[in-house]
């Protein structure tokens, strides 16, 4: 495996050295955020623009406890700020936020969600592309959070998105990655980063992902919800390391029957009487 320098993270011509996103919901405290953001060793936080109180700021957040938005925490000199468009359940209303966040951070980078069905939090694969495909045009830097489909993956690629990031399993769920198979295809086939995104429950999840072959992962629940939130978020900077590593290294294949790991050839034998 070669340095850090030479396994670098490109994203729209942006490279980073951590494979892990870490989200900013969910978590208990603020300060608790900023230091689980820290042990994660995160350099792209995302953001959910529907959480900051544009419209009164200077009444107290319900996100934070106090004046102070969510944002105030966050050093924008260290992290790349990604703001999604969680909560928006249609293409007009993503369109909205996504404009919203480019006019407030200054940056085009928008994690892309449009989820209709606020039971089961799956994304709308149409309205996705349809709202890929009008912020790309505008100049957008375009991160769509998808279902684990080969074939949307493809088209949001040849749209122009900078990465593709499906699911494992559902948002907050913490099951795993139930989409192995489907993942695996859209990594072998991708020429964009793959982030596989929501669900991902204990660090061996992220391991398992790096493992198959993705870019990188996303991951707020199991870190913020975690009875001990840091020592959470380190652990799952060591599993998309040990993860990565691995895929590096290329494991070996599977095989239907055992294989002894030391040569029979040569080995000494008692004589026959």
């Amino acid at each position: 495996m070669g340095s850090d320098r030479e396994d670098l993270l490109e994203i729209a011509g942006k490279k980073f050295r951590s494979r892990l996103i870490a989200g900013t919901g969910k978590w208990r405290s603020m300060e608790e955020m900023v230091a689980g953001l820290e042990a994660s060793g995160a350099e792209i936080v995302t953001v959910a623009i529907r959480r900051l109180p544009l419209d009164k700021p200077d009444e107290p957040n319900p996100s934070t406890g106090s004046g102070r938005s969510l944002m105030d925490y966050i050093d924008w000199e260290k992290y790349q700020i990604l703001p999604n468009t969680a909560g928006c359940r249609t293409v007009d209303e993503a369109l909205f936020t996504a404009r919203l966040a480019r006019e407030l951070t200054g940056s085009g980078w928008v994690k892309l969600e449009v989820i209709p069905d606020p039971r089961y939090l799956l994304p709308d694969p149409i309205g996705t592309l349809q709202a890929a495909e009008q912020l790309i045009k505008e100049g957008f830097t375009v991160l769509p959070y998808i279902h684990a489909d080969p074939i949307l993956a493809r088209r949001l690629e040849e749209a122009g998105c900078a990465t593709v990031m499906p699911l494992g399993s559902p948002i907050g769920s913490g099951r795993g990655i139930f989409t192995l198979e489907e993942v695996q295809i859209i990594v072998e086939n991708a020429n964009v980063p793959v982030v596989v995104d929501a669900g991902l429950g204990a660090p061996s999840d992220a391991s398992l992902a790096m493992e198959l072959g993705a870019d990188a992962v996303l991951v707020n629940t199991a870190i913020a919800q975690a009875r001990d939130p840091v020592r959470m978020a380190e652990a799952f900077r060591l599993g998309v390391e040990a993860g990565r590593a691995a895929f590096l290294a290329g494991r070996i294949p599977r095989k239907e029957l055992a294989e002894a790991s030391s040569p029979l050839e040569g080995v000494a034998r008692p004589q026959s009487a």
